[in-house]
C-alpha cells in the first residue's frame, strides 16, 4: 500500500516519486544510454549505485508506472525494461534539469555537449526523440517520416565522441 503523501501539491508529489539519490539517473540511463538491463544499469553507470539500491528504484519505477519488466526473448534468465509513457514524456523535464545543471554547476564540457544539441534542437528535437523511444519501448510506429537520418540517440553519441576527441587531442598537445 502506497503511504499518503504529505500533500497533494504537484511538486511534492512529483518528488516523492523521483526525488530520491536514483531515479533520474536509473532514467537518464534507460532513455539516453539505451541501457535496459539490470547489468548494464548497475555497471556501467559511471554514478556507481549498488544492487539493492537498483533492484529497489527499479520495482518503485515500476510501480509507480514509469516503466516495466519483461522476460528477454534474448535470454531466458534476463528480464528487459521499458519506458513507459509516462516516463517518455519526462524527456523536457530532464533535458531542461540538464540545462540548468551545465549553466549554474561545475561540468564539463564533454558531459555538457548533449545537453546544447537537445537545448539548440529544441521541442522539434524532443519530439523526434520521444517518438523513436515511443517505437523502441512501446513498439508504435514512427510517426515522422521514414527518412534515413541518425537516431537522436546516435547524434547525441556522435556530440559526445566529437567532444571527446576534441579533449583527447587538447590534452596530446
Amino acid at each position: 500500500m502506497t503511504p499518503e503523501p504529505r500533500s497533494h501539491c504537484p511538486i511534492n508529489l512529483t518528488l516523492e516519486i523521483l526525488g530520491d539519490r536514483w531515479s533520474l539517473i536509473i532514467l537518464r540511463d534507460i532513455m539516453f544510454a539505451g541501457r535496459r538491463h539490470f547489468r548494464e544499469l548497475l555497471t556501467k553507470s559511471e554514478e556507481g549505485i549498488s544492487s539493492n539500491i537498483l533492484a529497489d528504484r527499479l520495482k518503485m519505477l515500476a510501480e509507480q508506472g514509469l516503466i516495466t519488466k519483461a522476460d528477454d526473448p534474448g535470454h531466458k534468465q534476463k528480464a528487459i525494461y521499458s519506458l513507459t509513457e509516462k516516463a517518455i514524456t519526462l524527456l523536457p523535464v530532464l533535458v531542461h534539469l540538464a540545462a540548468w545543471g551545465t549553466r549554474n554547476l561545475p561540468t564539463s564540457p564533454e558531459r555538457g555537449i548533449r545537453v546544447r544539441v537537445l537545448e539548440e534542437g529544441g521541442p522539434p528535437l524532443w519530439d523526434r526523440f520521444m517518438d523513436e523511444l515511443r517505437a523502441e519501448h512501446l513498439g508504435m510506429p514512427m510517426k515522422q517520416g521514414g527518412e534515413k537520418t541518425p537516431s537522436v540517440r546516435e547524434t547525441l553519441r556522435a556530440a559526445y565522441e566529437a567532444a571527446m576527441a576534441k579533449r583527447q587531442a587538447g590534452q596530446a598537445k
